[in-house]
């Protein structure tokens, strides 16, 4: 889909928000929304909404670690790996 086709104002989005929401969830590419002009939000189906925090979320554990190895001298990979697991299963529980 191209950007232009994924713009759409807020008064489209009202008007048609089942159809809407019923497209994104079948094809995952996410709409955004305008207000007077502007960009405001985007409306993105849940699934990928999870994704992309779960990939933030490995991100930050990447930083945290490297930040780790620069101050103390970093973690053994078993270490390593067995925090991620407990992180991964401890969002799991969450949800």
């Amino acid at each position: 889909m191209l950007l232009e086709e994924a713009v759409k104002p807020i008064s489209y989005v009202k008007s048609r928000a089942a159809e809407i929401i019923e497209r994104i969830a079948k094809t995952h590419q996410a709409i955004v929304i305008t207000q007077n002009g502007e960009a405001k939000a985007v409306l993105t189906d849940i699934e990928t909404y999870q994704k992309q925090r779960d990939a933030i979320a490995m991100l930050r554990l990447a930083l945290l670690r490297n930040q780790s190895i620069e101050k103390e001298g970093g973690v053994s990979h078993a270490d390593a790996k067995h925090d991620l697991r407990n992180y991964l299963e401890q969002r799991l529980e969450e949800q």
